[in-house]
């Protein structure tokens, strides 16, 4: 498969050859799954989530939104897991963004450059943060 250079994805200095191929496949796996606006994403507020197997396969599979850490654990899950279907089911636009801060540190880099590179409000929202 081709991609376009306009998704080329940064690679670290110190990643170099097949490394650096491996890191922008990986990259785009996240970038392909994107909503096209954060305004998509209509999941729940409140309340307990029950997620699918091929979301939740490695551990809880239900989170109760109103507990903080339960809602961060969800969000960490489904930015990671998260099919393109998924993520305007299960995450919110108003949970994701004032989150955001503290997400983007419990998500790995690709993620965060990902949605960060998508989506300017998120970063600008992690700067406002500091």
């Amino acid at each position: 498969m081709s991609f376009s250079p306009q998704y080329s994805a940064p690679t670290p200095r110190d990643v170099s050859g097949a490394d650096a191929e491996d890191l922008a496949l990986y990259r785009e796996k996240f970038r392909r799954r994107l909503p096209q606006s954060l305004d998509e994403l209509h999941g729940s507020a409140h309340g307990v989530v029950a997620l699918p197997l091929h979301l939740a396969w490695s551990g809880m599979s239900s989170y109760d939104l109103d507990k903080p850490r339960w809602r961060m654990g969800l969000y960490r899950t489904v930015l990671h897991e998260g099919l393109h279907d998924d993520l305007p089911r299960y995450l919110n636009q108003d949970l994701l963004i004032p989150l955001w801060p503290v997400l983007r540190t419990l998500v790995g880099r690709s993620v965060r450059a990902v949605w960060e590179d998508a989506f300017p409000q998120l970063a600008s929202r992690t700067r406002a943060a500091t």
